[in-house]
């Protein structure tokens, strides 16, 4: 039986933030689920707290007498204008958790990092941990990525108290989930999911939400003194690579949509996602991530898919629920909501 812990996670009412929170309370643990907004389906084992991350002090006192933090909170934007707004919370943030763990000696740390951290525009095929940094980022959130991640790799080599190490989801989805589902369907919604941009040869890495929690609760439950877990980088993904549209696909004719049938050229929907947001920028305001960015553009195109043996061995996981298994379930959770 595992000794119950004291855990805060912060973004604890985000999405996967939110599933966090279930496995670590699952486990018997004493959770503190801290984000700026609040939770949605509130659990009554689980202590909520309101916290903006950008701020030291008020993260501080809440991380006080913990035995070990889940720093899961960021901003995910793929435009290019939000980059001040992105760094201050992806790079600052992380910066703040790590002064409060180094203020109360906490012995644990894991951090939610990105695969987009070694996306530098090329093909990745079968990718693992010694992929180096992307030396080029397409958005500010991945560079944003990338510093937190050193930054969080960087302090557990370089002291002995806290141990900490990252784990790099890629493409997350599943119930509750409020960006890549709820961005196709409006695309869908609105007619402007008619083709597939690009080819269906690049397969990409999808990460249904339950194995991102199930990898959290086991690497947390690895920090202990002496772990091989710490200063160490693991993707956590299905481990099934598959072709974004033929995720698409099957996605929207299990909710009675109609797929893309025809294709646009790369070239072109980048043009026009660039046109889009120098119209956003020109005035002053953020276009909407239902309407594509370069960044995305070129991150649907490119194929992205990595090695998990690494986290199979080190963390003790294995990806639970099967690619066509989580789809199943994110369907079937939209078909049962009110409107649906």
């Amino acid at each position: 039986m595992t000794e119950p812990r004291r855990i805060l996670v912060t973004g604890g009412s985000g999405f996967i933030g939110h599933a966090i929170v279930d496995g670590l309370a699952g486990e018997g643990h004493e959770v503190i689920a801290a984000d700026i907004a609040d939770p949605a389906q509130p659990r009554g084992d689980v202590d909520y707290a309101r916290l903006d991350i950008t701020q030291p002090e008020p993260l501080a006192q809440i991380a006080a007498g913990v035995d070990s933090i889940v720093h899961c909170a960021s901003v995910v934007s793929t435009r290019q204008n939000d980059g001040d707004t992105v760094w201050h919370h992806n790079h600052g943030g992380t910066l703040n958790v790590l002064a409060a763990c180094e203020k109360h000696g906490i012995e644990r740390l894991v951090h939610i990092s990105s695969a987009s951290v070694v996306f530098s525009g090329d093909d990745i095929a079968g990718g693992d941990e010694r992929l180096p940094y992307a030396a080029v980022t397409l958005a500010p959130y991945a560079a944003s990525k990338i510093a937190a991640e050193k930054a969080v790799l960087e302090f557990a080599a370089s002291q002995s108290r806290t141990r900490a190490c990252a784990l790099r989801p890629s493409m997350v989805f599943g119930p509750g989930d409020a960006r890549l589902i709820p961005s196709i369907l409006r695309q869908a919604d609105s007619g402007r999911l008619k083709r597939e941009i690009g080819s269906r040869d690049t397969l990409q890495d999808f990460t249904y939400i339950d194995n991102v929690a199930d990898a959290v609760v086991a690497a947390e439950g690895r920090l202990d003194a002496g772990s091989p877990l710490n200063g160490e980088a693991y993707f956590v993904t299905n481990g099934e690579p598959m072709a974004f549209y033929a995720f698409v696909e099957t996605l929207l004719r299990g909710l009675g949509y109609t797929p893309p049938t025809g294709r646009v050229p790369f070239w072109l929907a980048y043009a026009g996602a660039a046109v889009l947001e120098a119209i956003g920028a020109a005035r002053g305001r953020n276009h909407g991530e239902d309407r594509v960015s370069r960044f995305a553009v070129k991150y649907l195109v490119t194929g992205k898919h990595y090695r998990i043996d690494k986290a199979r061995r080190d963390l003790g996981w294995e990806p639970r629920v099967t690619l066509a298994d989580g789809i199943e379930r994110t369907v079937a959770h939209l078909t049962q909501q009110p409107g649906a």
